[in-house]
Parts: C-alpha cells; structure tokens; sequence
C-alpha cells in the first residue's frame, strides 16, 4: 500500500468513527456526553445562586443563545441553582415557562436537595419545585462532578 492509499484508509476510518460514534462514547476531549445528548461537543454549567430575578433571566439567556448558537444536540447544558438561586425553579417561579420551554429543548436544571432540607428545617416546609427539575444531593457538589468530568462552569 502506498502512502496515499494508507492516508486516504487512515482518514476513512477516522471519518466512519466520528460519524458512527455510539451513544455513551467518550468525545475527543475524553468526556462522556450525557445520555441525552449523545453528539454534544460542548459542555457547560450555568451556577445560579442568586434569587434576582434578573440573574435568573440572564441565566436562562445564556442557556438559550448557546442553544441557538451551537444547535440543541451539539451543546449539552446544565443549570445548577442552590442557596437562593433555586428561586427560579420554585413551581410558582414568573420564569416557569421560560424554563419549561428549556428542558423541552434538552437543558438539564438541577436543584439542590441540601438547600431544600435547610428550607424544610426553617419552615416546616419542603418548597414546590417544578417537577421536571433534579434534585441533587448537594448544588456545590454537582458543579465539581460536571468540573471534573469536562464541563466549563460559567456563574452569569
């Protein structure tokens, strides 16, 4: 084989790799795209720890011009809110809608459970949070797991 045969066989095999990556393969930057979002190429967190509402709209902002700019199955982003941030996720948030809009186009929101129980404790009672929001152990923790997994944590 010569060496254009052997290049043009490299960059064929090379090509049908990319193209017929299975779910659940590593990326070429070694991170493991979520299930959901098996052809992502990017990967953010969003840290809301803010109950201003107009943090709470940047946010979603942010989460929405990344979807437009790089495409829904390209981008795999998450919001993590805890602390005063899980304002926006609260089921009576004025941004219900926005965030509902969000989850359909893939944005995964989680909430922190430790900031919950601190709410039960204090009032007697678990807030309401909109049912299709995660509920993580612990916020803070969350963004050091997607941290260290390949995400790039951004605090808008």
């Amino acid at each position: 084989m010569n060496r254009r045969e052997l290049f043009c066989s490299a960059a064929l095999a090379a090509l049908a790799s990319a193209v017929s990556r299975p779910a659940g393969a590593q990326t070429k930057a070694g991170r493991k795209p979520p299930e959901d979002k098996p052809f992502a190429e990017h990967f953010i967190a969003l840290q809301l720890s803010d109950s201003d509402p107009k943090k709470q709209r940047l946010v979603l902002s942010v989460a929405s011009n990344l979807q437009k700019a790089y495409g829904q199955d390209k981008i795999a982003i998450e919001v993590v809110a805890f602390g005063p941030g899980i304002d926006l996720l609260r089921d009576t948030s004025e941004n219900r809608q926005l965030v509902d809009s969000l989850i359909t186009q893939g944005v995964r929101f989680d909430v922190c459970g430790n900031t919950l129980d601190t709410i039960e404790h204090e009032t007697g009672t678990r807030p309401k949070i909109n049912p299709h929001a995660i509920e993580v152990q612990v916020g803070v923790g969350q963004l050091l797991t997607l941290s260290e997994g390949g995400y790039t944590i951004v605090r808008p």
